[in-house]
């Protein structure tokens, strides 16, 4: 949103005959290609019924007009039907009806087969869902953009998008490269190239690895972690901010890793379900203490939330642990083609348990784990600490 208007209008926003013009938003759309088409500038105009005596605070619009914002000469982009005005209208007849008035540019097919015909269809079937949505007081699966808010998040994605879309065509590995593109090593390469400074570590060296700059090859390691050991890790050091990119059996291991080596934060993104050395059961795996019995409900798990899968318990389970090791719980739905996208981030140290507390609590974690003996670390598939 470029500026909310309610007074002093813009002349490009035309008076309507029996309508009253309440207010105007002045917004930018985003190209989903800023490569091949240009963002465009927008006023979203309400208007009421002339006779209405509402104050405008209680006012009842019926008529959205969009008006698309060009200087002389300038071509709308293609994603943009091609006209100059686009108004969506209730009617109160019997039965109420829905209406799309447009006025079309000059020379613009409007048939039953023109490309504005079709777009007007469209438009008019999403407004009728939104609508039954509204009536039926529809509620959203899950809720994005917790954390960050959706315009800086979509100003950079597409800044990325562009910057790195090559890497799609050049991919090396077996998988689609548009579902499963963040891992074999290429989150470490984004983010290497972005400037910042890390590691990533797997057990073994993927096939795409040796296909990146050296730059990104000397920032990825063949290591096999192991969370019990008594030794220090060369990886983890104080003030590190910790990834867990669908990290398997490590995932329960993030939180507690994150307390024992002091790191800034992190963010996990569980996949498979695992506890610290079994598979993760409903039915037997103990939470760890919550703070109400609505816990599960500030999750964001979406769906069934805490009343349905063994995925949305054993994110309760994660949830919990994040707490019994002395953070904050944040959550977020990330905008990635995966099932698993949920995600539990870690940026701030609990007010409410002492930094002593929390680090008794996870070494009594290590040391029940290493009592039990189960767990074994995956052996390095290749020259460990290397590539």
């Amino acid at each position: 949103t470029v500026a909310e208007i309610t007074s002093e209008f813009p002349a490009e926003i035309p008076k309507l005959k029996g309508r009253r013009l309440i207010s105007s938003t002045h917004r930018k759309l985003l190209a989903r290609r800023p490569g091949r088409d240009a963002s465009l500038e927008q006023y979203c105009s309400l208007y009421e019924l002339e006779d209405s005596n509402q104050s405008p605070d209680t006012s009842s619009p019926d008529t959205l007009l969009l008006t698309p914002i060009l200087v002389p000469g300038e071509a709308l982009p293609y994603y943009h039907p091609a006209v100059s005005h686009l108004a969506f209208r209730y009617l109160q007849s019997d039965p109420a009806t829905l209406r799309i008035e447009v006025i079309p540019l000059p020379n613009t097919p409007t048939d039953l087969n023109a490309r504005l015909y079709r777009t007007c269809l469209a438009l008019l079937d999403t407004l009728d869902r939104y609508g039954w949505g509204a009536l039926t007081n529809y509620k959203k699966r899950v809720m994005h953009d917790c954390l960050v808010n959706r315009e800086p998040y979509q100003d950079l994605y597409l800044i990325m998008r562009e910057r790195h879309k090559h890497l799609v065509d050049t991919w090396q590995e077996v998988t689609d490269p548009l579902k499963h593109v963040c891992g074999n090593g290429l989150l470490t390469h984004i983010l290497t190239q972005e400037g910042y400074v890390g590691r990533g570590i797997d057990v073994r060296a993927r096939t795409s690895w040796s296909h990146y700059p050296q730059s990104t090859q000397d920032n990825l390691q063949v290591h096999a972690f192991d969370p019990t050991s008594t030794s220090s890790d060369p990886y983890f050091q104080p003030g590190v901010f910790i990834i867990g990119n669908h990290a398997d059996e490590l995932t329960p291991w993030v939180p507690v890793v994150s307390t024992l080596y002091n790191a800034s934060g992190y963010i996990n993104i569980p996949c498979c379900a695992w506890t610290f050395d079994a598979k993760f059961e409903r039915s037997t795996t103990p939470m760890f203490p919550v703070p109400s019995p609505n816990f599960a409900d500030t999750l964001n798990l979406g769906g069934e939330g805490g009343s349905g899968s063994s995925y949305s318990m054993y994110r309760i389970w994660l949830a919990s642990l994040t707490l019994h090791c002395g953070w904050d719980i944040e959550c977020e739905t990330l905008r990635i083609p995966s099932t698993r996208n949920w995600a539990i981030v870690g940026r701030r140290k609990s007010k409410t348990m002492a930094a002593d507390e929390a680090q008794e609590n996870v070494r009594e974690i290590v040391k029940n784990v290493m009592e039990r003996g189960i767990f074994k670390a995956r052996k390095p598939e290749g020259k460990d600490g290397g590539h």
